[in-house]
């Protein structure tokens, strides 16, 4: 057996047991359903990583493994492109479960979207003559190299543009729906509430780390084709669970549409119907949908979405066009903060000021931590030597389990040091701990100097790419809950669900500004290794330093920055 497949295998049975143990230790505690949604978001999140290890790598991979060999500097922009829609798609998908279709129709038809993308790729892909492992041992780097006898890209694009669209679209109906749902099966103030959500959000980060062992070794290894099948699979079997879970019965009336205005007919559950579901509180909702215009129904939903589909193919195609649509959002969105700000007292004016500054670092930090799934992705095949200890070698997207990895390992450890430090009235502030954050992330691309100095012809040991993981996954524990926490604490009530469609829109900018730093990493087409090894680490240095900058520039203002929050924590 190949030692990629048979870190594989332990990889899954270890993650077997412990959701075996977690559910066993918590069953009595939680509602059915929650383990149920559990399993649901684990094979969403494994399909979706599944995708993201291998776009870039696919995109960009020789014709003669099957991909499309697109220039690196192209492949960059689709790939950003992908990430901003991923981010900005939820914000649609969320009014129009909250207005028309419920979450029970909306996650259904956003998982049945994502499984045809997964699908629809792997039918995108061309004919595989090597694995993409062996090209490694080619003496050229593998970006822009086009190899005698093979055509310039094999892969379908017209499939692959497609593919890509039902994901984004799919996302943007299952994502921010199925997070919302957990919530509704505990009232606010429930004891059980954060400790749900953290059994759910384990679920992710179980997805997210065993996808790039799975999907990733499949597609390096047997072709492409079987990657984005497996990632497909994966989803297929969340969307039966979940189809089990609602024909069973467990989701109840909170999956429903919104209750009716008064007077308008429909039949609701009673608060006693509504008690008898396991775990579930005791509110009335309409579990049929009531009467709407038709353009405001589901059939009208799911024909938009089809309608929508060639736009967003579009978009990810000409993605230089994204540029103007974000860069046109953010001084909008920016624009509208200060002025709204003029409407509120001094306490709320200034609590929006301290948004509109997070917001900015958060899309810095954002913008090079999302450099993993594209330039560094690309660093590491080219410029990383894959072979560990004991003779184990890993392939390219396996490297992508190291974040999630980490997440698991440590989040519990910043749960129980953030605690442990109030109780002692030592927990830094908010801006601070964003200041730690992009710290860390700096210090992570720092590191890499130190693996190019102990590179071996012009590959570096893998010990510092995931050094610099480690470092990466600190920061994000630092900064990523804290600033999703603030921003519901600092907004006013009646724009709150506002502010935090701006905290997402952030993402989305993001990825987007990602494209333009990856690029910086392109070199010429027949480069050597230390050539490519070179221009990578000029730009990580750069990354780190102005992250490293950025956070001392957010430090230096912090006292500043307390003082506008007017005690929120």
């Amino acid at each position: 057996m190949r030692t990629e497949y048979l870190i594989m295998a332990i990889a899954w049975l270890v993650v077997g047991i412990w959701v075996a143990l977690v559910i066993a230790a918590n069953r009595k505690v939680h509602p059915k359903v929650l383990f149920l949604l559990f399993m649901v978001e684990l094979w969403e999140r494994f399909s979706y990583y599944g995708m993201r290890a291998l776009l870039i790598l696919y995109l960009t991979s020789l014709a003669i493994t099957g991909g499309f060999n697109i220039p690196k500097d192209q492949a960059y922009g689709i790939y950003a492109a992908y990430g901003a829609l991923v981010y900005l798609t939820p914000l649609a998908g969320g009014i129009l479960a909250d207005r028309i279709l419920g979450f029970r129709k909306a996650i259904f038809w956003g998982a049945v979207l994502m499984a045809a993308g997964q699908f629809t790729l792997a039918l995108s892909t061309g004919q595989q003559k090597i694995p993409q492992t062996d090209v490694q041992a080619l003496p050229a780097l593998t970006g822009n190299t086009v190899l005698a006898g093979t055509t310039e890209g094999s892969g379908n694009f017209l499939l692959m543009y497609l593919g890509l669209a039902l994901l984004v679209l799919g996302n943007g109906f299952f994502k921010p729906n199925i997070s919302s749902l957990i919530g509704r099966y505990y009232e606010q103030g429930d004891p059980r509430r954060d400790g749900a959500f953290t059994i759910f959000y384990m679920g992710i980060n179980i997805g997210a780390f065993l996808t790039p062992l799975t999907c990733g070794t499949i597609a390096e290894i047997e072709g492409w084709s079987y990657g984005f099948m497996t990632a497909g699979l994966g989803m297929c079997l969340g969307l039966t669970i979940f189809l089990y879970t609602a024909a069973q019965g467990y989701l109840g009336p909170h999956a429903e549409p919104p209750m009716p205005a008064a007077g308008s007919a429909t039949s609701s559950t009673t608060n006693e119907e509504v008690a008898n579901l396991e775990g579930n509180n005791t509110q009335s909702f309409a579990t049929t949908t009531p009467a709407q215009p038709w353009y405001l129904t589901a059939s009208v939903v799911y024909l938009g979405t089809f309608a929508a589909i060639p736009l967003a193919m579009w978009l990810i195609h000409h993605n230089e066009v994204m540029d103007w649509i974000l860069l046109g959002l953010g001084l909008i969105t920016v624009a509208y903060m200060i002025r709204i700000s003029l409407a509120y007292d001094l306490v709320e004016r200034q609590r929006m000021w301290v948004i509109i500054l997070l917001l900015f670092f958060t899309t810095v930090f954002w913008s090079f931590f999302e450099l993993a799934g594209s330039a560094i992705n690309i660093f590491t095949l080219q410029n990383v030597n894959k072979n560990l200890w004991w003779g184990i070698q890993l392939t390219t997207s396996n490297f992508q389990a190291v974040n999630p990895l980490f997440i698991m390992v440590f989040a519990p450890f910043f749960s129980v040091m953030w605690v442990w430090l109030a109780r002692r009235g030592w927990e830094p502030a908010a801006p601070v701990k964003f200041a730690i954050g992009l710290a860390l992330l700096g210090a992570g691309f720092l590191v890499l100097n130190l693996g190019k100095a102990a590179a071996v012809e012009a590959m570096v040991p893998a010990l510092f790419l995931i050094l610099m993981y480690l470092l990466h996954t600190l920061g994000e524990l630092a900064l990523s809950p804290v600033g999703l926490s603030l921003v519901t604490k600092l907004a006013p009530a009646r724009i709150a669900g506002l502010c935090m469609g701006f905290w997402f829109l952030s993402s989305a900018i993001a990825h987007q500004a990602g494209k333009w730093i990856s690029r910086l990493t392109v070199v010429p087409e027949g480069s050597s290794r230390e050539e490519s090894l070179q221009k990578s680490i000029e730009v990580f240095n750069m990354v780190g330093m102005f992250a490293l900058v950025s956070a001392g520039i957010l430090l230096a203002l912090s006292p500043i920055i307390k003082r506008w929050m007017h005690g929120v924590r």
